[in-house]
C-alpha cells in the first residue's frame, strides 16, 4: 500500500491526484451535500431508451433495465489479502461476459463494508461512466451504487465488456467475489476476484430474465477459466436475448452462514435476488453443501422447509421460482451414504411439484444410470462433485425455457 499525504478537501467531481489522501467522508459530508445539490440541478443524467418489446408470452418488465451480468459478494477473510487489505489509488479492471445486450449501466455494492468507499473514475469499454453526472461517487457501507447509462455505449448479446474502476482509497477491506473463474487485474496483477462491482445492467432483454441462486456449480467450478462454459452462460446462449444473473458462491449453503462462503440463501436472498431490476424468475440451485460441509444437515424436512420459504419470498415479490434437484456426488471426499439418502429424499420432495412453480431436474440430467449416487463419468470434472464442461451443457439443457416466463 503506497504512502499518502493529507490535502485540502476535494470539490465534488474533482479527481484526486495519484498519492493524495482522499478526505474523510464524514468531514466533507456537509460541504459535499450542499454542492451536490447544485451539481445535480445543473447536470442532467443521460436518459435510458425505451424498454425493448418482450417476446410473445412474456410480460413487459416494470423497468427497461435487467441484469446482464452479476456476481454475489462475500466478506474477505485472512486468506484473501487483496480484498482484506484494500487499495490505495488502485485500478481494478474486469472483463465480463454479458448475456442480454443494449444500453449499459453499472452497479457497485459494499455489502460487508465498514466505511464508505470512493468509486471512480470508471470506464466501460473505454467510455467514461458517471454517477449523477459526476465521475466519482461515494459508495456507502452496506449499500449499492448504480451508475448513469454509459453515454454512447450499446453492446450486443453476449458481449465481452471491460470495466476499469479507479479506487482512490485507502479503501479498507473490500466486499468482493472470490473466484469468477475468469481473469481480471488489479494494477496489472491478475486475479480471479471481482472487487465491489456486482452487476452490469442492460436494456436489451427480450427473453427470460433469470437469477440463479447457486453454489460453486453455478459459479463455474469444473469449467476452464475464461471459457464462459458455466451452465448459466450456456443457458443464456441457448435463449438469445435472455438476461441471466449468476449469483453462485462457492461453498454456499441453503441453511447456514459461513465466514468464508458467505451468508446462506436465507440470509442473502433479499439483497442478492430481490434487488435486481426487471427480474421475472429465480432458479434455486443449492443444497449439496448442506449435506457435506460441517455441521452436516441430516434432516430433509428442514431443507424442504427452507426451499418453501425461498419460494414464498419469491412469489411475494411477483417472481416465478424454479427449483433444481441436487445432483449426485459420490466420489467427493466428504460423501457418505447417509448424505446421499438425505439428497434423495429432498429431491423426491422437490419433484412432487408442491414446493416450487417448476422443477429443473439436474439430478436426472447428470447421474450415472448404473450408479445413481454418482455423476455420469463423462460429466464429472474429476472430483465427484463438480460437473465438467459437458456436465454444464447437460445442466443448461435440463432447464425448460417454458418455465422461465
Amino acid at each position: 500500500m503506497s504512502s499518502v499525504r493529507r490535502t485540502a478537501p476535494l470539490r465534488p467531481g474533482t479527481l484526486p491526484k495519484t498519492g493524495e489522501q482522499v478526505p474523510d467522508p464524514a468531514r466533507r459530508g456537509l460541504l459535499y451535500a450542499a454542492a451536490a445539490g447544485i451539481t445535480a440541478a445543473l447536470t442532467a443524467a443521460p436518459v435510458a431508451s425505451a424498454a425493448p418489446r418482450p417476446a410473445p408470452g412474456l410480460p413487459a418488465p416494470a423497468s427497461p433495465w435487467t441484469t446482464s451480468w452479476a456476481t454475489a459478494q462475500t466478506a474477505p477473510t485472512a486468506d484473501d489479502p487483496l480484498a482484506a487489505g484494500g487499495l490505495t489509488d488502485g485500478l481494478f479492471t474486469a472483463r465480463l461476459r454479458l448475456s442480454a445486450g443494449g444500453q449499459v449501466r453499472l452497479r457497485y455494492a459494499h455489502a460487508f463494508g465498514a466505511a464508505p468507499v470512493l468509486v471512480g473514475p470508471v470506464t466501460a469499454d473505454g467510455r467514461p461512466v458517471t454517477f449523477g453526472g459526476r465521475p466519482q461517487e461515494w459508495l456507502a457501507a452496506g449499500a449499492s451504487l448504480t451508475s448513469d447509462p454509459v453515454a454512447g455505449l450499446r453492446v450486443p448479446d453476449g458481449a465481452l465488456l471491460t470495466v476499469a474502476t479507479r479506487l482512490p482509497g485507502p479503501t479498507g477491506p473490500l466486499s468482493f467475489h472470490r473466484n469468477t473463474h475468469a481473469w481480471h487485474t488489479v494494477d496489472g496483477v491478475r486475479t480471479r476476484s471481482v472487487l465491489l462491482l456486482t452487476g452490469v445492467e442492460t436494456t436489451g432483454a427480450r427473453g427470460p430474465v433469470l437469477a440463479v441462486l447457486g453454489d460453486s456449480i453455478a459459479e463455474g467450478t469444473g469449467t476452464p477459466d475464461d471459457a464462459d462454459l458455466r451452465w448459466p452462460d450456456q443457458l443464456a446462449r441457448r435463449l438469445p436475448g435472455s438476461a441471466v444473473a449468476n449469483l453462485g458462491i462457492s461453498g454456499n449453503r441453503l441453511l447456514l452462514d459461513n465466514d468464508r462462503f458467505g451468508p446462506g440463501a436465507q440470509a442473502r436472498f433479499d439483497r442478492d435476488v430481490l434487488s435486481l431490476p426487471g427480474l421475472r424468475t429465480v432458479l434455486v440451485h443449492l443444497g449439496v453443501n448442506d449435506l457435506h460441509h460441517l455441521p452436516v444437515e441430516r434432516d430433509p424436512a428442514r431443507m424442504v422447509a427452507a426451499y418453501r420459504q425461498l419460494a414464498l419470498r419469491a412469489r411475494s415479490a411477483g417472481l416465478r421460482v424454479v427449483g433444481a434437484t441436487i445432483a449426485p456426488f459420490e466420489g467427493w471426499t466428504r460423501w457418505t451414504p447417509e448424505a446421499d439418502a438425505v439428497r434423495r429424499q429432498v429431491n423426491e420432495a422437490v419433484r412432487t411439484g408442491r414446493v416450487f412453480d417448476a422443477v429443473a431436474d439436474f439430478d436426472a440430467a447428470l447421474r450415472d444410470p448404473d450408479r445413481p449416487s454418482r455423476l455420469l463419468p463423462a460429466f464429472d470434472s474429476g472430483d465427484g462433485l463438480h460437473p465438467g464442461p459437458e456436465g454444464h451443457t447437460a445442466i443448461a439443457a435440463a432447464v425448460n425455457p417454458r418455465h422461465l416466463r
